[in-house]
C-alpha cells in the first residue's frame, strides 16, 4: 500500500518538494550562442558593413581581447550573477550543444516546440494558425494555486496564434493592445500607453523590447502572478536588418532587464528566493555573412542555448560537460520546477536532470 502511494504522489508530479513556487521563462527572439559564451564576435564586430556606430564608442562598450571579458562587458548579469547562482548550457566550444529539435530553425516552430515540449512537423510557417499543441502555460493555468496567475507579455502578435489564447482563454498581451483592467495602477497606463509614442520601427505586429518588459514589470507588481512569460525579440529584428552594433546594445539592454527583474522579484517577499528563471531563444541564426538570417539557408541556425537560475537548480555555472540536450526538453522541465508532470495532446519530452537536481 505504501509503494502505491508514493507510486501516486510520483504521478501527480508531487513527488518532491520543491522550494520553486514562481517561474519566470523569458524567450529571447534569434540571440546566438556565440555572443552569451563568447561576447562581441570579431567577424562582425569590425566588418564595416555590419556597424552602425562610432567603432570607438562601441569597443569601448563591448571589446575586449579574450572572450572572457568580452562575454561579461556584453552581458554583466548573465556572467556575474546566472554563473554564479545558476547554469548556462551551450558553448559549443566546450561540446556542450544545445538544439532545437525541429527542422526549420525559424521562429514560430521553436516557440512551440520549447513551450509545448514537442516538435510538431506540421507547424513549418510563421504564419500557421492557432497551434493545435497544448503548452505548459496552459497546463500550468490548470494546477491548483495557479489558475488566472499565468500570463505572457510579448514584442511579436504571433505570440497569441502560438500560445493559443483563444484556445485557453490566458492573459496573452501582444503588440497594439491595451490590457483591459479598470484597476490599473498609473505605472501600467503609462507603460501601455508608451507602445503606441514609439515608431513601429519593425511594423504594426512588433513593438520594442523596452515596452514589453515595462508593461511586463509593472504587471507584475500590480498582480502578483505565478508564472510570468516574457517574448523578447529586439536581437532577432536588428539581425535582419544587418544591424550588428545595434543588435549587441539590444543583447546588453535585455541582459540589464533580465538583471533588473532579478534583483526587484528577489526583493519581494511574494518572490524572493522561491522563483525560478528559464532564459532561452526560439533559435539561433547564420555566421558571417550569413549572421543576418536564420533557417535552413542560414548553417548553424538550429544551435542554441538554456540558462536557469532558481533555488532548485545547482549553481554549477557554465556548464563544460560534452552533452546533448534539445529544446523539445524545455517545457517538461520547467514543469517539473515547479513539481508537476506536464501532460499535454501530444508527446513531451523528457526534462533536463541536471537543471532540478
Amino acid at each position: 500500500m505504501a509503494l502505491i502511494l508514493l507510486l501516486t504522489f510520483s504521478l501527480n508530479g508531487n513527488a518532491q518538494q520543491k522550494k520553486t513556487k514562481n517561474l519566470v521563462l523569458i524567450s529571447i527572439d534569434g540571440y546566438r550562442w556565440q555572443e552569451i559564451f563568447q561576447g562581441a564576435d570579431s567577424s562582425l564586430f569590425f566588418n564595416k558593413k555590419f556597424r552602425n556606430q562610432d567603432s570607438a564608442t562601441l569597443a569601448k562598450k563591448y571589446w575586449a581581447t579574450t572572450a572572457l571579458e568580452r562575454r561579461s562587458k556584453l552581458m554583466p548579469f548573465f556572467w556575474n550573477t546566472v554563473a554564479s547562482k545558476g547554469q548556462l548550457y551551450g558553448n559549443r566550444t566546450q561540446g556542450n550543444l544545445v538544439n532545437v529539435k525541429n527542422k526549420f530553425w525559424f521562429s514560430y516552430p521553436g516557440r512551440s516546440e520549447s513551450l509545448c515540449g514537442f516538435y510538431d512537423p506540421k507547424i513549418n510557417s510563421n504564419e500557421y494558425p492557432n497551434n493545435p499543441n497544448e503548452n505548459v502555460l496552459e497546463f500550468l493555468n490548470k494546477q491548483k494555486g495557479y489558475e488566472g496567475k499565468v500570463i505572457s507579455f510579448g514584442s511579436w502578435g504571433a505570440l497569441s496564434r502560438i500560445l493559443n489564447r483563444e484556445r485557453n482563454g490566458m492573459l496573452v498581451n501582444v503588440p497594439g493592445e491595451t490590457l483591459k483592467d479598470a484597476k490599473m495602477t498609473e505605472a501600467q497606463k503609462l507603460a501601455d500607453e508608451l507602445q503606441f509614442l514609439l515608431p513601429e520601427y519593425f511594423g504594426a505586429d512588433i513593438r520594442f523590447d523596452v515596452t514589453t518588459y515595462a508593461m511586463t514589470k509593472t504587471y507584475i507588481a500590480a498582480n502578483h502572478p505565478k508564472v510570468i512569460h516574457i517574448d523578447f525579440g529586439d536581437t532577432d529584428e536588428l539581425g535582419h536588418a544587418g544591424l550588428y552594433s545595434s543588435y549587441l546594445d539590444a543583447a546588453h539592454y535585455m541582459d540589464a532587464m533580465i538583471g533588473n527583474l532579478w534583483k526587484t522579484m528577489q526583493a519581494d517577499e511574494f518572490y524572493k528566493d522561491n522563483t525560478t528563471f528559464f532564459i532561452y531563444p526560439d533559435h539561433g541564426r547564420g555566421t558571417i555573412d550569413k549572421w543576418t538570417s536564420h533557417g535552413t539557408s542560414a548553417p548553424g541556425s538550429n544551435e542554441t542555448w538554456l540558462a536557469v537560475i532558481g533555488p532548485d537548480t545547482p549553481a554549477t555555472g557554465e556548464i563544460k560537460s560534452k552533452t546533448q540536450i534539445y529544446q523539445d526538453q524545455f517545457a517538461q522541465t520547467m514543469a517539473q520546477t515547479l513539481g508537476f508532470t506536464f501532460t499535454a495532446n501530444h508527446p513531451v519530452a523528457e526534462p533536463l536532470p541536471s537543471v532540478l537536481h
